[in-house]
């Protein structure tokens, strides 16, 4: 068994693995460690704790040491530094007539690199443009080119939800969506409804889309012809959060009547997939004893 503890950079960033190197730690405690950025502050969100060495992939950083009130003053000062070094680097690129946005800034903690996160429609050649800000800043620059959902997850805002982001409130990373995902969950196809802020498909789409794709795999599909306690019927609609299905059954005199449904009635056991779990009450089997179930903890490099 090893002792790590998990640091992240941002509050909304990834989790990294540090060795503690022998110190106790706590949650909401600042640390300073080596990165391959060079030296960083981070912030304690795992303590201390022992995990098996056959998830540890490589070697462990350790800690550096905690940090002091000086070093907590330091990393206020370089937050603070970031709007008016955007302000500058944004003047720079203007003045070179160089069609990029930039949205934000960090500086390392030892102040020997900063690096600027920016949007633009094409490549751009900011070499130029480099050699300036290190002339002015007098430190290592690095620009970086990200896309508009990366934009959004640094800035924040409130979605069309009427809550924050979700990327910028809690989500590590992106994961893929795609509009099948508002197909199946039977949305109105409508890019006003169903697009972030940043104009690309809303991450919440991913959340409940394993429900309404397992959910599908068992509910009649429409058009098909079921039996039902009234009699043989066509499926004319179905609800997958009620999972409840409206059918249309044919009566005298070419007349028909619609009812109502729930799976129960209509002979049908919801199954969903076990995704790995031991002793599920949906599938009903057990994790494979072979099974590689271990996560990889992601070290102490952080991009």
């Amino acid at each position: 068994m090893s002792q790590i503890v998990g640091i992240k950079f941002k509050e909304t960033g990834k989790l990294y693995y540090f060795a503690p190197n022998g110190l106790e730690f706590n949650e909401g405690e600042g640390v300073i460690v080596e990165t391959a950025r060079g030296v960083e502050y981070g912030t304690v969100v795992v303590s201390n704790r022992e995990v098996p060495d056959e998830e540890i992939k490589g070697e462990l950083k350790p800690v550096v040491r905690k940090a002091t009130q000086e070093d907590v003053n330091r990393h206020l000062e370089n937050i603070a530094k970031r709007k008016g070094a955007i302000r500058t680097a944004q003047d720079m690129a203007n003045r070179r007539k160089l069609d990029m946005k930039f949205v934000d800034a960090e500086f390392t903690f030892d102040n020997t690199k900063l690096l600027f996160y920016f949007t633009a429609e094409t490549r751009i050649d900011f070499r130029d443009l480099v050699r300036e800000l290190a002339s002015e800043f007098h430190m290592r620059i690095e620009l970086r080119q990200i896309g508009i959902r990366d934009e959004c997850k640094l800035k924040g805002g409130l979605g069309p939800c009427g809550r924050v982001c979700c990327c910028n409130d809690y989500m590590n990373d992106f994961e893929r969506v795609s509009i099948k995902m508002a197909k199946r969950q039977g949305l109105f196809l409508n890019p006003s409804k169903i697009s972030g802020l940043c104009g690309r498909l809303m991450c919440c789409l991913k959340f409940e889309d394993d429900y309404y794709n397992d959910t599908l795999k068992f509910m009649p599909k429409l058009g098909s012809e079921v039996d039902t306690p009234k009699g043989r019927g066509k499926v004319e609609s179905s609800d997958l959060l009620r999972q409840t299905v409206v059918v249309r059954i044919a009566g005298k005199d070419d007349s028909y009547e619609m009812n109502e449904f729930t799976l129960e009635q209509l002979g049908i056991t919801p199954v969903y997939s076990c995704g790995g779990c031991e002793n599920c009450d949906g599938c009903g089997d057990a994790a494979s004893d072979d099974e590689d179930d271990t996560d990889e903890l992601p070290l102490g490099d952080e991009e």
